[in-house]
């Protein structure tokens, strides 16, 4: 399987503005730029879209494993905190942390604890990821 997103940018890095789009049009032509980024200007920006992305591959990769040991969520909702650091060598992606909250019905905490770390550790995303990646998990 593969699925695309595109940019398109015009101008400089501070002056310059771009439009991000999915293949599906969930995004379509979607603003961003430096000011989106470093600014908490209106638009979206990488890490922001990364991190959603983190966060949906995660929740999903539970939702299976829940189901393989037995159980079924009654919803749960996670959060991912992508850090970005200029350092050295310029900016980069040191740390992403996820926060799940989630109603799971005859699940211990034990239990519950053990399956989500087998989810951060399974999600594709989670993977593709070398910063390292926290994850914060409870029961609601």
């Amino acid at each position: 399987m593969k699925k695309f997103g595109n940019a398109v940018w015009e101008g400089g890095l501070k002056d310059g503005k771009g439009a991000i789009s999915t293949e599906t049009g969930a995004l379509k032509s979607y603003p961003y730029g430096f000011a989106s980024r470093f600014e908490d200007k209106p638009g979206t920006n990488p890490e922001e879209l990364i991190g959603a992305a983190h966060a949906g591959c995660f929740t999903m990769a539970l939702s299976l494993i829940l189901g393989e040991a037995g159980f079924t969520a009654t919803k749960m909702e996670t959060r991912a905190d992508v850090t970005l650091e200029k350092l050295a060598d310029g900016f980069a992606i040191t740390a992403i942390h996820l926060t799940l909250r989630a109603t799971i019905p005859g699940v211990s905490a034990d239990k519950f604890q053990e399956l989500a770390g087998m989810a951060k550790a399974g999600c594709p995303v989670s993977k593709l990821m070398k910063a390292p990646i926290t994850l914060d998990a409870a029961l609601a």
